[in-house]
């Protein structure tokens, strides 16, 4: 496979090259692309240094948008016929890329997700933000008549194809269920596979906040009944 990562990041100096070092460690990727969404804690220094290195290509977005704004930057200028979504911190580990891959790889799924909540290895933390993760993973699966375990995970991994002709309007933590509700909409074949979890709170840099659960309860109605 012609494997593309793609890596939001914003104010991740001090794991934007660890990060990095994994993902090269598995030798998967044939192209790493790294939207940094105007960062301002010296993350672009350290990415400019990368750029045209070991697959590796910088794209600088010159105002902050948000995630979903740098990964649909990201889809855009990929080259790979599977694409996959890394988090520029280290809440998720590339070595569980082949796991990801592999119902791909087999033909038997178009998307594949990543599922925190599948009995994987992960650290025990932020009680509240899983009930958030658990009753949008319900709403969804309500919505769309699905058994997801994790709508919001930040490893969705596709063919190419998937996204072709489809608009993505989200800028900030809304990519995730707008890009659920029309992958589900399209009725591609979705696996589901356990990873390994390391969550960061928010004394660590964690970004999402309360206002984007809102955002995704509306993105989830929104999509279900427009297109």
């Amino acid at each position: 496979m012609n494997l593309t990562v793609i890596i939001p990041a914003y104010n991740e100096a001090d794991h934007i090259s660890e990060i990095l070092k994994r993902v090269q460690s598995t030798k998967l990727a044939k192209e790493i692309i790294i939207v940094d969404d105007a960062s301002k804690d010296g993350t672009r220094d350290i990415l400019t240094k990368m750029d045209g290195k070991k697959k590796v290509r910088i794209i600088l977005h010159e105002r902050n948008q948000g995630k979903g704004a740098a990964v649909v930057t990201g889809l855009k200028a990929a080259k790979g016929d599977v694409l996959l979504i890394q988090d520029a911190d280290l809440e998720y580990n590339p070595r569980d890329y082949p796991v990801l891959l592999q119902p791909i790889e087999e033909g038997v799924a178009d998307v594949v997700y990543g599922s925190r909540f599948l009995g994987g290895p992960h650290r025990v933390t932020m009680f509240w933000h899983l009930v958030a993760n658990k009753l949008l993973t319900l709403m969804t699966n309500v919505l769309y008549n699905t058994i997801l375990t994790d709508m919001e995970t930040g490893y969705k991994v596709f063919r190419r194809e998937v996204i072709d002709g489809m608009t993505i309007h989200a800028k900030r933590f809304n990519f995730e269920p707008e890009f659920t509700a029309k992958v589900l909409k399209r009725n591609h074949r979705i696996f589901e596979v356990p990873i390994s979890f390391n969550p960061r709170d928010y004394s660590q840099g964690k970004k999402i906040k309360l206002r984007d659960a809102f955002e995704a309860v509306w993105t989830l109605l929104k999509y279900r009944f427009m297109d």
